[in-house]
């Protein structure tokens, strides 16, 4: 599945549509925790269009990399067939690069599709085509992102945030109170109701890599709290429940 998009644009409106897409891929490899590199595909030996416009094209990619003070090397003759390309490679935790965003000028398209539209001098112009694509495929980007974080999804990101660990039967009404409470809010939270001990509960929570789990006994039944286990800094003991709920919120809304 591509998060492929197009855009069309005035000839005059290129260098700013590319800052644009440009600013786009940066804020999402950056919200993911995400270092990376660009390069600048040029000409390859078999391509469409004349040599002046591929010159026009790639001066542009240039240009708008320039201006938002990008670093980036030039790959030659790795265009595209019908226009040059910045390609955007991820690198992981282990070092890895992984190409997955592309910004590609296409002045090609639009010819042969016969696209116009009506200037400002009321007469015919062809429009210039973007493609752009930010995560590539998605099933791929989302095996890179789990590969780079070893399953170990910061809170925000992670498919159960929350998991509260009865002791034994008599708190599953409790458990599942505070669970209603955080589903309420938002949060993804599990209740593990099996009839198992907790330090196993305990681990195979923490195999799972679930950034906080929650155990529940008679003690923080009566008293409304509960013993807090993060999957970085194991135990930290007895806290109370409001008070861990708005911190987890902050911390998923800031996506720390």
């Amino acid at each position: 599945t591509q998060d492929d998009a197009h855009i069309f644009m005035l000839p005059e409106q290129i260098t700013e549509e590319i800052k644009g897409v440009i600013a786009l891929v940066d804020s999402v490899y950056k919200l993911f925790g995400f270092e990376y590199h660009v390069e600048l595909s040029t000409k390859p030996e078999k391509a469409m269009g004349s040599v002046e416009e591929w010159e026009r094209a790639t001066t542009a990619l240039e240009k708008a990399l320039q201006e938002k003070g990008m670093d980036y090397k030039i790959n030659p003759g790795d265009g595209a067939f019908y226009g040059p390309k910045i390609d955007f490679h991820l690198r992981d935790s282990l070092g890895r690069t992984w190409q997955c965003g592309t910004i590609q000028l296409d002045f090609q398209m639009p010819e042969k599709f016969n696209l116009t539209y009506i200037g400002e001098d009321g007469q015919k112009h062809r429009p210039v085509m973007i493609h752009r694509v930010v995560f590539g495929s998605m099933e791929r980007f989302i095996g890179i992102l789990t590969e780079h974080y070893a399953g170990a999804f910061p809170t925000w990101l992670a498919p159960v945030q929350v998991k509260l660990l009865p002791i034994t039967e008599r708190q599953h009404t409790y458990a599942q109170k505070l669970a209603d409470d955080l589903f309420q809010e938002g949060v993804r939270v599990e209740v593990d109701e099996r009839s198992e001990k907790i330090g196993y509960k305990i681990r195979e929570a923490q195999l799972e890599k679930v950034p906080y789990m929650l155990v529940v006994g008679d003690r923080e039944m009566e008293e409304g709290t509960v013993a807090l286990r993060t999957r970085k800094e194991g135990d930290q003991g007895t806290v109370d429940f409001e008070t861990f709920k708005k911190e987890l919120q902050v911390e998923i809304e800031q996506k720390q």
